[in-house]
């Protein structure tokens, strides 16, 4: 169906929303067809896009289609579908709570009971209530870090674990075959909550997924009176649980940035709410430097990342992801082989995009190392996957600040991983150490890993074919050497290993990801983003010393950065 059809039966339909058929009529010719030349798609992430009226956007009707995929997929695979249910979360976005309970509505039209949160949680809140209720699945409606205007719809199995590419792609053509979203009919909450079709929870579940958090704990009776900690949800959903979490577990000095514990929505304090950025933490910051702090601490809008900042020298150091998880995998196995309880057949999973720091770490402990493809769900799966088995989960993490320390939590989680960066911090601090030393301890025994992310931003139909042409262009183009290195090619997409003694086939899904990795430790890998129009260049090195590494670490970005610009 061409954008223009798709136009007249959006403004024809009697009982549109009031506020998009406004929308429409002050849309130009180029609005209108940007937002109906597609249909909003799944990525890695789910569903996510800019909130408004058409096909391309996020509105009750494009939540109305997922949801009807979803729920057909759901009845498909589980008989008792109905009765078990699945449940609802949201964050602090615009629309977010209408979208959750339009989310429920068409559940209930499909007669599958939903479980709604009462107000915002935390997304990894999300992922244990779907498995501590045995739902057949869940949804999230949030757009993690992205700006104001966007919003997102992510679904989830039985085991709280985002659906793989596979169970996704059975969804999408679900959704793919709903060829009229304004012909379902569906109650309105109030009504369907009397039924018992929908049903409102929240505090019973909080209690419980916060005592499976303080169980994450190693060295529970630390002195906790001296650690300072200042936290800001950047206007998401951690304010509450985190704050909470932290008085329960005896911490005494935490200090909130108030302003940032508002659940805004237009995130007004920040350029953008994600804590690998750091003008998020200016306001924690400043407050930090006010009251003394050793830890400033953030989480991104639905509580699933964490980024950390620690004082070192009379200044405030943020930390990237892969220090953080480096320096959480050595605390956890540094104690677990001091108290005798370091696993026998251990696993320590991350991604294709992780700096090998950590899996260094985890190998000198004897353990076992796992790559995924990039996007939590796949280290969750892997958890579900060894439950029952000899093999035993340690610790999942990848480099966008995402951890996952105990498995009762298919997904990332900032809370545990907040926990247990601040009882790190005070384990240093009671050594007279900051985690700053503890990095530097880690680089002179492992070497110096020096990894950075170049984002390239190509938006429109014109973006995303110049990432392919560049994708298809570094296929191609497969030197032997870089810089003197013999090299090695992983080429995700046709699942072929291309090295000096010929080809062979990688064992991971099909993914449009390139991966280089050169014969002296350093890799760099092209990936399209799943949930923005961007394509990723991480780079990763190792060296002797920082400025080495710093400077390696160019050399290649800059390779990588010339040869995409001779591209037209």
């Amino acid at each position: 169906m061409k954008w223009k059809e798709k136009y007249d039966a959006w403004i024809n339909y009697p009982n549109l929303e009031k506020n998009l058929r406004e929308e429409l009529t002050k849309m130009t010719s180029v609005m209108l067809e940007d937002a109906f030349y597609t249909d909003l798609q799944f990525g890695t992430g789910g569903m996510r896009g800019i909130i408004g009226a058409g096909t391309n956007r996020m509105n009750i009707y494009t939540i109305r289609k997922a949801n009807i995929g979803f729920a057909k997929y759901l009845l498909r695979h589980f008989s008792d579908a109905k009765t078990r249910g699945l449940v609802i979360a949201y964050d602090n976005r615009h629309y977010s709570k209408e979208f959750a309970f339009e989310s429920a509505r068409v559940m209930a039209s499909y007669g599958i009971k939903a479980y709604v949160f009462e107000d915002l949680r935390p997304t990894p809140e999300l992922s244990f209530a779907t498995r501590y209720l045995r739902a057949v699945g869940g949804i999230v409606i949030t757009a993690s870090h992205n700006p104001p205007q966007y919003n997102g719809y992510k679904i989830y199995d039985e085991n709280g674990c985002q659906l793989v590419p596979d169970l996704a792609d059975e969804v999408i053509q679900y959704v793919s075959e709903v060829k009229d979203v304004f012909a379902l009919e569906i109650e309105d909450s109030d009504i369907l909550i009397k039924q018992g079709l929908i049903e409102i929870i929240g505090k019973s579940i909080d209690n419980r997924y916060l005592e499976l958090v303080k169980t994450i704990q190693i060295n529970k009776d630390l002195n906790k009176s001296d650690l300072k900690i200042v936290f800001t949800p950047l206007h998401g959903t951690a304010n509450v649980l985190a704050n909470r979490l932290l008085t329960e577990c005896g911490y005494k000095n935490v200090y909130p940035v108030d302003s940032q514990c508002i659940p805004d929505p237009n995130f007004s304090t920040v350029k953008s709410p994600n804590p690998e950025n750091k003008e998020a933490f200016n306001l924690a910051k400043n407050l930090g430097e006010k009251v003394n702090a050793d830890i400033l601490i953030a989480t991104d809008p639905d509580a699933d990342r964490v980024g950390i900042a620690v004082k070192h020298e009379n200044e405030y150091k943020l930390l990237t992801g892969n220090q953080t998880g480096a320096i959480i995998l050595n605390y956890m196995l540094t104690n677990y082989k001091e108290k005798g309880i370091l696993p026998e057949e251990g696993v320590v999973y991350n991604t294709i995009v992780t700096s090998n720091f950590g899996a260094v770490i985890a190998k000198e402990y004897g353990l076992d190392v796992e790559s995924t493809l990039t996007g939590f769900k796949f280290i969750g799966a892997k958890a579900q996957e060894i439950e029952n088995s000899d093999k035993q989960y340690v610790f999942g993490y990848e480099e966008s600040y995402g951890y996952l320390i105990s498995p009762f939590v298919r997904d990332k989680d900032a809370l545990q991983a907040i926990l247990m960066c601040v009882e790190i911090a005070n384990y240093y601090k009671q050594q007279d150490k900051t985690l700053i030393d503890c990095l530097d301890a880690l680089y002179k025994k492992y070497g110096y890993y020096i990894d950075s992310l170049v984002n390239i931003t190509l938006t429109g139909k014109v973006g995303q074919d110049k990432i392919k042409r560049i994708l298809e262009y570094f296929r191609k183009f497969r030197p032997k050497t870089i810089f003197g290195n013999n090299l090695v090619v992983e080429d995700y997409l046709h699942g072929i290993k291309y090295d000096k003694s010929g080809e062979s086939k990688l064992s991971l899904p099909k993914s449009n990801v390139l991966k280089f990795i050169l014969g002296d430790g350093s890799w760099f890998v092209l990936r399209p983003s799943g949930t923005e129009p961007k394509l990723k260049i991480y780079v990763g090195v190792v060296a002797d010393s920082i400025d080495i590494g710093e400077n390696k670490n160019k050399q290649i970005t800059q390779y990588i950065l010339n040869r995409i610009e001779k591209l037209k």
